[in-house]
């Protein structure tokens, strides 16, 4: 489903070099729960954001199923980020102003192909979000959540849009273990019943015993 070749990223503030990623080759088949682990600052982040298509790799390709996406353009690509892939991050990302359901369906009322089934989305919003624990947070601010239940709300959001690929970024690194034990055990369940690929990106080791597959990203490669 997803194939990376190759890839290096490079920084260069006009004084020095800075070699983040050095040709990381990966494999990932359709249903597959990938962890990648490593320390903070090994590039675990960089890595997620080119596999997802939010930052050019300086050399190499992203396969995402058969397709080079860096050669699509801008369009194309926010479309298939929209359509196929879901980004849950650190740090939630919810909008104060909105509640927990308006959050979630966010990334749907973006996607002009999903607009005409306002409600059918909502009834599927509020399935999830039951599922997730969070059937009496729907009216909820986000400032009237907990930690763990506004990475669940956030988790819920990345999965609205059906996407055949969620990207985890250190998912529970602002949550305690049990929450963030919980978190994980959530996102394999979503991964088994609904055979959607996850990547997960963390510096925990402790979290990926779920994972079919672990990486460990060291000196800029996979190993």
């Amino acid at each position: 489903m997803l194939e990376a070749k190759n890839i290096h990223k490079v920084y260069n503030d006009g004084k020095r070099q800075l070699d983040v990623l050095k040709g990381v080759n990966l494999k990932i088949t359709a249903g597959a729960f990938v962890a990648i682990v490593g320390p903070s600052g090994a590039g675990k982040s960089t890595l997620l954001h080119i596999l997802g298509g939010l930052d050019n790799p300086t050399q190499g390709e992203v396969i995402l199923q058969a397709e080079d996406i860096y050669r699509l353009g801008d369009a194309e690509l926010s479309r298939i980020r929209n359509k196929k892939i879901g980004f849950v991050f650190q740090f939630y990302h919810l909008l104060s102003e909105f509640t927990v359901l308006e959050n979630v369906l966010m990334p749907a009322r973006i996607n002009s192909a999903l607009r005409s089934g306002q409600s059918e989305l909502r009834e599927k919003a509020l399935g999830l979000l039951e599922e997730a624990g969070l059937a009496e947070r729907v009216n909820h601010f986000p400032s009237q959540l907990s930690g763990g239940e506004k990475q669940r709300a956030a988790v819920v959001r990345g999965l609205i849009n059906r996407p055949s690929l969620l990207f985890c970024d250190e998912p529970t690194g602002n949550l305690d273990s049990q929450s963030g034990s919980g978190i994980i055990a959530l996102i394999r369940k979503i991964n088994l019943e609904n055979k959607m690929t996850v990547v997960l990106v963390t510096h925990n080791a402790e979290l990926t015993h779920q994972a079919d597959k672990v990486y460990n990203l060291k000196d800029g490669v996979l190993v």
